[in-house]
């Protein structure tokens, strides 16, 4: 039998995480790569093996994770698409699909990534957004938030946001350094509903629930609005405040102008 020829393919994927154990395939437990790779060799036929622009946790959504991987090359994607989201609804979607150059990676190509965090800010919660937004009773001085949120903005150690990585034996840990690019809140529409973005060229481990945790006590009036410089300098975990809940998380967009992340 004749080897089948392979051809890059590019997915721009959305999900609902609530019922999901993250995103990376993991053994024994529903995951979005795993329901995505299992039904994708289903289709064609062949093993596939698949990378995504960001490893989100848990109960976290997206409207902008990117996919790529190898398909056998007379693949139709239109009606590659149309099967998968007959076979994966409600809760994964594949809004995109297209050839991609062979050296584009989801990962490595990426130049920046875009997270959204909803909190529903009333004292009544919401329960048809239960599980996309954080309810957070009292009033929020969204203000403070901002003023609070400027401070991230730069090439900053987050090791105070970030949930520190356990190397391999004697192996050094990886930097915590990363660029923030923008970041802050707005109030959507008539309802009480805050949303925060932040765009920045990656993020270490529940960096943005970090951030999104110490910037509603600033709201709350419990951490005060100039104190993220020095929460930034301390370099440790216990600096911040606490970590925001998965719910209201959504991975956004993922950029690919300008140099590669792993150029």
């Amino acid at each position: 039998m004749s080897e089948i020829a392979l051809r890059n393919v590019r997915l721009l994927v959305a999900y609902d995480g609530t019922d999901f154990h993250g995103f990376a395939a993991s053994e024994g437990v529903p995951t979005v790569m795993g329901a995505l790779t299992e039904t994708l060799e289903r289709i064609t036929q062949h093993p596939v093996r698949l990378t995504g622009a960001g490893r989100t946790d848990a109960g976290v959504h997206a409207w902008g994770q990117v996919v790529s991987g190898l398909l056998p090359a007379h693949t139709d994607l239109e009606r590659l698409a149309m099967s998968l989201n007959q076979m994966l609804r409600p809760a994964i979607a594949v809004r995109r699909a297209e050839w991609a150059d062979d050296d584009f990676s989801a990962r490595f190509s990426a130049t920046s990534r875009t997270y959204r965090y909803d909190v529903w800010n009333d004292r009544v919660p919401n329960p048809l957004r239960a599980r996309s937004v954080w309810h957070v009773g009292p009033p929020l001085d969204v203000d403070a938030m901002n003023r609070a949120a400027a401070d991230l903005v730069g090439d900053h150690d987050f090791s105070s946001f970030c949930r520190r990585p356990q190397p391999a034996a004697g192996v050094d840990p990886p930097s915590l350094q990363r660029v923030v690019h923008r970041a802050g809140w707005q109030r959507l529409g008539d309802v009480p509903r805050l949303q925060f973005e932040i765009t920045a060229s990656s993020f270490c481990h529940q960096m943005v629930r970090s951030i999104v945790g110490t910037l509603v006590e600033v709201g709350l009036g419990k951490r005060d609005a100039e104190s993220i410089p020095a929460t930034l300098a301390a370099a440790h975990r216990n600096a911040a405040g606490r970590i925001a809940p998965a719910a209201g998380l959504v991975l956004w967009y993922v950029g690919y102008d300008g140099p590669r992340w792993d150029a």
